[in-house]
């Protein structure tokens, strides 16, 4: 039995699959946008990828409800993330990460769905609140990980030694001055791996991939500002949105491997290093099918559409798609979103109000 925690595989087979086929029989993530338990009967991970766990389970963390404040105020990320349905590659590749615990590097034309994959997982499998890490030229393995403010701690030992004249009374604790990144976070030893999303890594810094490798292969990494104190507990923040958790001796330590899932979009190459330890999917322009899924999705529990004629709706559709397939235009999905949206405000009625849709908001992402 898999130390995950228990699941019920017959609830989980009895959704349909991706491409509305039968989910294959190891299938755990299926790609359809229905949340199930099928978590639990994901087997432990191979020898190779195996770490330890806590003596005492009961530590063992839980991940944060969905319905936090930061997640609800989050209305699109999380119809975007119930409207998502997966192609049967894409489900494959999931599942191969799951099973293999390896990063998932996802590539594809901006707007293709590359990110939405990651809140896709996290709902379906109920693995809580996405921890996202947007990464730009700037970012380092340290942002990732933790972020120490020193000045901040140094200033509040200022204020206080003014006040009481009592140099041991002034050095406040270091817990309120340390917050893990998302990445420091998605280490933590959670009971149900956390889903991480490294957005845009092709932005990065040449040396970040490579400086990921270690967190990658030993699943842990040591504040050293906290491993001074010894073994002592230390409460700090973590990047759930106002949670606090305790790390020992400086040291966080997975319990499971997050389901990690790095996009790019193919702006640059990547070390052969750091590509052999990650699954690679690249996500195609949606089929036909897939582009009617995600509006019908979309748009569900809303009358918007309903004062559209089909044949209107099917026009917009037909646009899009032939942009995107014949002319070469990049195009991300949210913008058929925003024409539908606007043509069921009237646009599209006439020759000009439909120019206004084809030039404006059927801008090709590729073109100036």
């Amino acid at each position: 039995m898999s130390s995950i925690g228990h699941g019920n595989p017959e609830r989980a087979a009895e959704t349909s699959g991706a491409d509305g086929g039968a989910p294959a029989s190891w299938w755990i993530y299926q790609g359809t946008g229905e949340p199930h338990d099928g978590i639990g009967r994901l087997p432990d991970p191979p020898p190779w990828r195996a770490f330890d766990a806590l003596d005492d389970e009961a530590e063992l963390l839980d991940p944060p409800s969905r319905t936090d404040a930061l997640s609800g105020r989050k209305l699109g990320r999380a119809r975007q993330a119930a409207a998502y349905r997966a192609d049967a590659r894409e489900v494959h590749l999931v599942n191969l990460a799951l099973y293999l615990r390896r990063p998932l590097l996802v590539t594809g034309r901006p707007g293709v769905g590359k990110s939405t994959l990651a809140y896709s997982i996290a709902r379906e499998l109920g693995l809580g609140p996405v921890l996202r890490w947007p990464i730009t030229s700037r970012s380092t393995l340290q942002d990732g990980l933790y972020h120490y403010d020193a000045i901040g701690r140094l200033q509040e030992a200022g204020l206080r030694y003014r006040s009481a004249g009592d140099t041991e009374a002034a050095t406040p604790d270091i817990g309120p001055y340390l917050r893990l990144g998302p990445l420091g976070t998605a280490f933590l030893p959670w009971r149900l791996p956390r889903v991480l999303l490294v957005d845009e890594i092709d932005k990065s810094d040449i040396d970040l991939p490579n400086d990921l490798l270690n967190v990658f292969e030993e699943g842990e990494f040591t504040i050293p500002e906290l491993s001074r104190l010894g073994d002592s507990p230390t409460t700090v923040m973590s990047a759930d949105s106002g949670a606090w958790v305790t790390v020992r001796g400086g040291l966080v330590r997975c319990a499971q491997f997050p389901v990690m899932v790095l996009t790019s979009n193919s702006e640059r190459e990547f070390p052969p290093a750091f590509l052999r330890r990650c699954l690679r999917l690249e996500i195609a322009a949606p089929s036909d099918e897939k582009i009617a899924g995600m509006v019908a999705a979309h748009f569900s529990g809303s009358e918007l559409l309903s004062s559209v004629p089909e044949a209107v709706r099917t026009d917009v559709i037909a646009e899009f798609v032939s942009r995107q397939r014949t002319q070469g235009a990049e195009l991300a999905s949210d913008q058929l979103l925003n024409a539908l949206l606007m043509v069921s405000h009237g646009l599209w009625a006439d020759p000009e109000s439909r120019r206004v849709i084809e030039r404006d908001v059927l801008h090709p992402l590729n073109e100036g």
